[in-house]
């Protein structure tokens, strides 16, 4: 089963895999293992437009949190993080 979270910001995503021990000595993710798989999305946004040089038009909406997708076995203190998106951006294939 695949678990949507949405950390408030990165700090507290970043925290949090660290005392799950999903993240390596130097800040690097671990991302896969037998018992479980990490998507890290990061910051969503959604929308904008831009010309042709790169230039921003309309700027793209910046939605709230952090986010990650998780399959694995839900670890203690996560549970306040799921959320159930409508159109979630990215699932497993």
């Amino acid at each position: 089963m695949t678990h949507f979270i949405r950390f408030p910001d990165e700090a507290t995503g970043r925290d949090a895999l660290e005392a799950v021990g999903l993240l390596t000595e130097d800040g690097q993710f671990i991302t896969a293992s037998h018992s479980h798989a990490l998507d890290v999305i990061g910051v969503i946004t959604r929308g904008g437009e831009w010309d042709l040089d790169g230039n921003v038009i309309t700027p793209p909406e910046v939605l709230n949190g952090w986010h990650l997708n998780y399959v694995g076995s839900l670890p203690e203190g996560w549970k306040e993080f799921v959320v159930e998106p409508e159109n979630p951006v990215r699932v497993w294939a």
